[in-house]
């Protein structure tokens, strides 16, 4: 069987022709200004579980990572918008979670240190003034709208608006101009989970096509169960056969490697969920018993929008463990397509299959447990985040 970490060697003998690889693909698409992917490592398999074109944690990486970041904002703002001075950062309403409200703080603070004028709000947030952040208040400046529907801020047009917000619910106010980055459009009321993997997949063909392995070991398997009413007892028996045919195909494969532990599959909504709506299953049995406070938290997305299709993500155990046992994963945080920050989120209150993203995680960032569990960083979880990245790009492109 091949084991990831024990072809580290060859991923390195392979860095320039990978680079030149790179740098070829990226020519082809639109790169996404900002983006954070989470990557789970089992050693035998190393995958994208998911992927975040609007970054809502960058207040968790390391200090020492700042200058990188901000030095490619400079080089995607200065490439894509030549004349840019100044950017808008048009953030979500979560004006209690100070966690977030921290994010936009460093965003801004990147932005600045990468020389432009910097400026936050968004009509929602109007009437507030201020944000309350961990580190204090953080100033919003007041916007308004243009008989076109567009921002404007103390009167004036933005260069840049900057998208912090992933729309679940659906376009916002202000955002009709074509100078909004990431575009509306990959926003979670158009953009779908499965279209990612699809272009992901392609990539990740070619890479190991290029280190002869296969690939299976650098993504998880997945299919999307379309149309499914979880009230309904036809929609739940339907959906509980598709995922024991699934976690077979995964033992079958499992088997075949030597593998030894029971396979489990990732059951979360084709859009974004911003951590809810995640249940991890062994067999399609649980589909058939669930609760009906279990099936309101699968039914809805962040912001109570409705969903019926369901992405059915083979689930990747994590090897990465703190010395008290408790299941890590690294956060790749990237900008220009490029990934420059990391950290680890860590749950003492989940296991190594579970989903890591809940109240109970705490992160630590890349200078004070890189060394820790940063072995692999700059290779196998950075080559997958930044191919991730090419995916964003390809999704842009799909007509929706």
């Amino acid at each position: 069987m091949t084991h990831v970490h024990d072809i580290t060697a060859l991923l390195e003998s392979k860095r320039e022709v990978i680079t030149n690889w790179m740098t070829a693909k990226r020519k082809e698409v639109p790169i996404p200004i900002y983006g954070s992917v989470d990557i789970r490592d089992a050693g035998w398999k190393v995958g994208v579980v998911d992927a975040n074109h609007f970054p809502a944690g960058f207040n968790n990486v390391a200090t020492e990572d700042l200058g990188a970041l901000s030095g490619l904002f400079k080089t995607h703002i200065t490439r894509t918008q030549p004349n840019c001075a100044w950017v808008h950062l048009y953030p979500e309403s979560h004006t209690r979670n100070q966690g977030y409200i921290e994010n936009i703080a460093t965003i801004q603070r990147l932005i600045q240190m990468a020389g432009f004028k910097c400026t936050i709000g968004s009509p929602e947030l109007d009437e507030l003034g201020s944000l309350k952040g961990i580190s204090g208040p953080l100033t919003l400046d007041l916007v308004t709208l243009d008989e076109d529907g567009e921002l404007l801020v103390g009167g004036l047009k933005p260069d840049l608006i900057l998208l912090n917000n992933d729309l679940t619910n659906g376009t916002l106010p202000g955002l009709t101009a074509p100078n909004i980055s990431p575009p509306p459009e990959m926003g979670w009321h158009q953009r779908r989970k499965s279209e990612h993997y699809s272009c992901l997949q392609g990539y990740v063909d070619e890479i190991a096509e290029l280190l002869q392995i296969d690939p299976w070991h650098l993504m998880p398997e997945w299919f999307v169960s379309e149309d499914k009413c979880l009230t309904e007892t036809g929609s739940r028996t339907k959906l509980a056969g598709e995922i024991d045919s699934f976690i077979a195909n995964i033992q079958s494969k499992y088997d075949a490697l030597g593998i030894d532990r029971k396979p489990a599959v990732v059951m979360k909504n084709d859009r974004g969920t911003y951590g809810l709506g995640i249940m991890v299953l062994t067999s399609g049995d649980a589909i058939l018993n669930l609760s009906n406070r279990k099936i309101n938290k699968l039914r809805y997305a962040k912001g109570g929008a409705a969903v019926d299709n369901y992405l059915i993500q083979e689930g990747i155990p994590t090897s990465m463990l703190t010395d008290d046992g408790e299941p890590v994963e690294p956060v790749v945080y990237l900008v220009d397509g490029e990934a420059a920050a990391w950290f680890y989120r860590i749950n003492p209150k989940k296991s190594d299959m579970d989903n890591l993203n809940s109240p109970s995680a705490r992160f630590e960032d890349y200078s004070s447990s890189g060394h820790i569990y940063g072995e692999h960083a700059h290779g196998w979880h950075a080559l997958l985040a930044e191919l991730s990245m090419l995916a964003m790009g390809a999704e842009s492109n799909i007509e929706r």
